[in-house]
């Protein structure tokens, strides 16, 4: 039974990953009402629509808000919040252009509002969680891929289709052997995200002989998790895939900075999980590659909010706005 008191209006935000789709029931203070998820992959975008619909549906019935919900807020890879749909995302199963919004509006009867899912990350993390307060900061949202979501004096820097702030498919020399999803080579996806730290481990395997527990784990139990959770425990393996990657972030950040004078880089999504595994590395990394304008008056910091929930609640914020 609900005990905390509820502050209408009630929203449902929607963040739509690689992996996984998570949804819940969000009220104007941000408070998470209900949450459930289930995979991505589905055989079609129908089937997928038709699983979210019947999901969302179920969890309204479950809380008595029929006729209380204003609206949907849907964070995507590659959305265009003027069109409501996803175009040319590397990290979904079906061929774009994905018709977003007018599909979960034919299933639901309720408005929908997209936008990229980093952008409702940045939304999310300057309404609750550790940007509270500021009016410029740039997320770094890592996980299947690598997104970003750009704060510039008070404002989400979207552009004039909602694509500014790919940060993920900006192209490094550190990166410039590695082919991206997108078709190019030297994206800092590569390098940055869950499957790009799988990579770097693989390759430091195959280049020397060092003893790693890495070794021992199947292509399915060798994850971006598993690696954080071996260099924790002390494999020097395993520390050097994340001190490889945190000096990569590092280095990529110090160039962002100089678009927009950030006060705060802040990582989010299921990477930046491994925390001070990468926070360390890319602070140092930064502040030897970066612009001494900027040098030392960047903080670096992971998302505080609980399950890293800016762009779930970020997304539930679109129908606000």
């Amino acid at each position: 039974m609900q005990t905390r008191p509820l502050y209408p209006p009630f929203t449902v935000g929607v963040d739509l990953g690689g992996t996984n789709t998570v949804y819940a029931i969000v009220d104007k203070t941000g408070y998470i009402i209900d949450k459930a998820s289930f995979p991505t992959d589905t055989p079609s975008v129908d089937v997928w629509a038709d699983i979210l619909a019947d999901g969302i549906s179920g969890m309204i019935d479950r809380h008595s808000l029929q006729g209380d919900i204003v609206g949907i807020g849907i964070g995507a890879p590659s959305a265009n919040a003027m069109t409501g749909s996803i175009e040319g995302s590397t990290n979904l199963p079906w061929p774009p252009p994905v018709p977003l919004a007018n599909l979960m509006e034919a299933r639901l009867g309720l408005p929908v509002k997209i936008n990229n899912d980093a952008n409702a990350a940045a939304l999310g993390e300057k309404a609750y969680g550790v940007a509270a307060g500021m009016n410029d900061f740039i997320v770094l949202t890592l996980g299947t891929g690598v997104g970003g979501g750009i704060v510039c004096n008070g404002h989400l820097l979207s552009g004039a289709r909602g694509f500014a702030g790919e940060l993920g498919h900006v192209r490094f020399p550190f990166a410039a052997d590695r082919v991206c999803g997108c078709g190019r080579k030297g994206c800092l996806e590569t390098v940055a995200s869950a499957r790009g730290i799988v990579e770097t481990a693989r390759r430091i395997m195959a280049e020397s002989n060092k003893e790693t527990i890495l070794r021992d784990m199947s292509s399915d139990e060798l994850t971006s998790k598993t690696i954080a959770e071996a260099a924790l425990s002390g494999d020097a393996v395993a520390k050097e895939v994340y001190d490889f990657t945190g000096e990569c972030l590092g280095k990529a950040a110090a160039e962002f900075a100089a678009f927009t004078d950030p006060e705060a880089i802040i990582l989010f999504g299921g990477v930046a999980k491994a925390g001070d595994l990468l926070v360390n590395p890319m602070r140092e990394a930064f502040g030897k590659a970066t612009l001494h304008l900027y040098r030392d008056r960047v903080r670096f910091m992971v998302s505080s909010l609980e399950g890293a929930n800016a762009a779930l609640i970020g997304a539930a914020s679109l129908p606000l706005l």
